[in-house]
């Protein structure tokens, strides 16, 4: 996620020490009552292919140690993170697209290009360094066969089209570094394509816009829009020969923030073949959470213009404000609010999960790290849905979606003479 660092910076102070354990209420049981995850349930969560559309881990390594994280030892648990390897294999997680985030900043300074490069080396390095747990994949053939030989395959989302420096030179380049998918825009508009969180500039796509979308097809790049605006994602899914998706986005019918995806949209998207992969993120997943979020917004542009060149006055003026205006966390149930919702208006074949871990400050109560997904399971299986549902939903549709993309990559430019 990651839209505006020092809020969530200001917002991880609140969530310290507020990890709970593995289990959830059912809305058939007693109020407080935990429920431990059953052995039907972990048995359909450990066949399924789990696949986690974005997880800001790099980036968190990057910051507690140095691009090179060479003091992390990721095969101990670690507790300032939601993701270590132990954890990992807890959760069955048997692909995760990585985030190769890079502030917005960095786009304005004009070294974003450079930090990518750097990111995208961390996972590379992560892979390097833990061959017995990673592995690095490419598409979805080599997910399988990763996954096949008992390891977790790693793969790279881009967030953000910053990084790209309006270059379709750097965008190739980046595909053959690894980087199978790219979110159009992050938190503030570009000149060719909007965020949701910033006033529009491109009203959409411009030609520019819609060229690296159709170069994003010709590669095999899935395109992103989780972050952008409705009018991005609509001029996004009106240009795209591929499916695409939304990395980590929720539902916007039941918790409405800009960073969720209106009903209109979804039915597009169901059109288009397209996977909504849920966030975990609380300040999108509740009502209260997408309300207090969007008074964040307001409050912080508001402070930055009182402390546009004094960063210590900013911070300490906004953790107050905060602190006074704090929402509750809300609980796993609410991620599956949104899965069910995406469901009714979509259709099981488009729904995923994009849990943002380690992207986020505050997460629902039993869902606090990536050992936590077999409560996903048990809860869908508490509401009806079958084994093979649950496993579309786990990876089964993210894996289809990949495929389309790399099938219109491989079909793109047979017709033409």
């Amino acid at each position: 996620m990651r839209y505006l660092l020092l809020v969530l910076i200001v917002l991880a102070a609140f969530a310290v020490g507020s990890r709970p354990t593995l289990g959830f209420d059912t809305p058939d049981s007693p109020k407080g009552k935990e429920i431990v995850v059953s052995e039907k349930a972990l048995a359909i969560h450990n066949e399924a292919l789990l696949i986690d559309g974005h997880n800001d881990l790099p980036w968190e390594l990057r910051e507690s140690d140095e691009p090179g994280f060479r003091n992390i030892d990721l095969t101990k648990p670690q507790k300032r993170f939601h993701t270590d390897i132990p954890r990992l294999k807890k959760g069955n997680v048997g692909a995760q697209f990585w985030s190769a985030w890079v502030p917005t900043s960095y786009g304005a300074k004009g070294s974003a290009p450079k930090v990518t490069l750097e990111q995208i080396d961390v996972i590379h390095e992560m892979a390097r360094r833990y061959p017995a747990a990673f592995e690095m994949a490419y598409g979805t053939e080599d997910i399988l066969r990763v996954r096949k030989a008992g390891k977790i395959a790693c793969l790279i989302g881009v967030e953000g089209g910053h990084s790209i420096d309006n270059s379709l030179a750097l965008l190739r380049n980046y595909y053959k570094l690894g980087v199978r998918y790219m979110t159009l825009a992050h938190s503030e508009s570009l000149d060719w394509a909007d965020s949701c969180s910033d006033e529009p500039r491109a009203k959409g796509l411009t030609t520019f816009g819609v060229s690296v979308v159709h170069e994003m097809n010709r590669l095999g790049m899935m395109v992103d829009l989780s972050h952008v605006s409705p009018d991005t994602m609509k001029a996004a899914l009106k240009a795209t020969k591929a499916p695409v998706i939304f990395s980590h986005s929720s539902a916007r019918a039941v918790a409405d923030h800009v960073r969720n995806v209106p009903d209109d949209v979804l039915k597009l998207v169901k059109e288009n073949r397209g996977v909504v992969m849920v966030n975990f993120f609380s300040g999108f997943l509740t009502p209260e959470g997408a309300r207090a979020m969007k008074l964040m917004f307001e409050k912080g542009r508001e402070l930055k213009k009182l402390y546009p060149t004094d960063d210590k006055k900013y911070r300490e003026a906004f953790r107050a404000w905060a602190k006074e205006n704090d929402y509750p966390a809300g609980d796993v149930r609410h991620i599956v609010d949104h899965i069910d919702h995406l469901v009714k208006v979509a259709g099981i074949d488009h729904v995923g999960i994009g849990s943002d871990f380690d992207g986020v400050p505050k997460l629902p109560a039993q869902m606090s790290d990536v050992s936590c997904y077999p409560l996903l399971t048990q809860l869908m299986l508490d509401r009806g849905y079958t084994k093979e549902q649950i496993h579309t939903v786990l990876g089964g549709n993210l894996m289809r979606a990949f495929a389309e993309a790399e099938k219109v990559s491989r079909d793109w430019g047979k017709d033409t003479p």
